[in-house]
């Protein structure tokens, strides 16, 4: 198989990952609703959405602070922890309670732990991919039954806007997805290209992985303009990745998906949680707030307003693996997010909404 054909099937990989995160979400919303209810008093108060916002900006000071000042280690268990426990918040409501002591559902905490265990002892990337789907469609589900309608397309626009900032002029979440890929947590999911590859074994392409901000090489154009594809890391951002950490709690922070100067002389795709986390947000919070007829799907709540948020963000999704196998600096959220407004407002138009009920107004 030649080397575009695998970069093409690990791509479909990456759909395919991400496809299953919003439908686990969907899967999600109804018992989510009846066991854990909202995360917020008010989801209509749009005031969450800043709210929320400020905690992505000081998550991500914290964790800039904490790769500058060898704290990696307590980042990589901080994740952990938020990997439990989003794991429990699902688990709880899939898992019966056969065996339970003190109310509690004692197999529904066994696998939570063991999706920990399993991140500090063997981080291989399928173990990194199962844990951050189960997180990704909690997280998901979770912010999209908090979030109504109009503050989940503030929230969306604004980390579209903030992920282009700080990926083409800040520049910040490059250094940030540079730490996060050496810790071997759940922020990112990883696609091989080649049958061989291990994620405990890749140090990102770089002599020595741990090396410090200070000594890298200067990565900026001579312009000051984002950095140049032919010489960096293409870096796939969510503005989210550190919202994910410190909200929804998916670890998300950069969601690197990292492209060599030969976008197809690669061993693997890498791609953030927060790139799949942040635009599932509307498609649960579609079905959950706006009033539109079910599709017959099993198993999911789902609605034509639902899916077209979902093609949205799978055009932009394609889009986006495109700008990565061409080895260009790009920010993700801006094509996901803005595929998924676009989708939504198309298919909440077709089931005959108007634009101003659409988005919550």
């Amino acid at each position: 198989m030649n080397d575009r054909a695998r970069v093409v099937l690990s791509a479909a990989g990456v759909v395919g990952i991400f496809l299953g995160v919003q439908f686990g979400a969907l899967a999600l919303v109804e018992p989510f609703q009846t066991t854990h209810g909202p995360a917020v008093e008010n989801p209509q108060d749009p005031a969450n959405s800043g709210v929320f916002f400020g905690v992505i900006l000081v998550a991500t000071a914290i964790m800039l602070a904490a790769f500058r000042y060898d704290g990696d280690r307590f980042i990589r268990w901080l994740i952990v922890g938020v990997s439990v426990m989003l794991s429990w918040y699902v688990f709880v409501v899939l898992i019966p309670p056969a065996v339970t002591v003190n109310g509690l559902n004692v197999l529904a905490a066994l696998a939570s732990v063991g999706i920990g265990v399993g991140l500090l002892a063997y981080p291989e990337w399928y173990v990194i991919d199962a844990a951050g789907v189960v997180m990704a469609a909690g997280a998901a589900a979770l912010f999209g039954i908090s979030f109504g309608l109009f503050p989940a397309v503030l929230f969306l626009s604004v980390l579209a806007i903030y992920d282009a900032i700080s990926v083409y002029r800040t520049e910040h979440m490059l250094s940030l997805a540079d730490g996060v890929l050496d810790l071997k947590i759940p922020v990112v999911f990883v696609v091989p290209t080649t049958l061989g590859y291990s994620y405990i074994d890749d140090d990102g392409g770089r002599p020595d992985a741990s090396v410090d901000d200070d000594d890298r090489p200067d990565v900026s154009s001579d312009d000051g303009g984002p950095p140049d594809a032919s010489t960096t890391d293409s870096v796939s951002s969510e503005g989210a990745k550190t919202t994910d950490l410190a909200t929804d709690g998916t670890g998300s922070e950069s969601g690197p998906a990292l492209a060599e100067s030969d976008g197809l002389d690669r061993d693997a795709l890498f791609i953030g949680l927060g790139d799949a986390v942040i635009p599932t947000i509307l498609v649960a919070s579609s079905v959950t707030f706006l009033d539109a007829p079910q599709l017959a799907v099993p198993f999911v709540s789902l609605t034509l307003p639902a899916l077209g948020a979902i093609a949205g963000t799978t055009a932009g999704l394609v889009i986006l693996l495109w700008m990565v196998v061409k080895g260009r600096a790009h920010a993700g959220l801006p094509l996901l997010n803005g595929g998924a407004i676009g989708g939504y407002l198309l298919g909440a138009v077709a089931t005959g909404a108007s634009l101003w009920s659409a988005i919550g107004l």
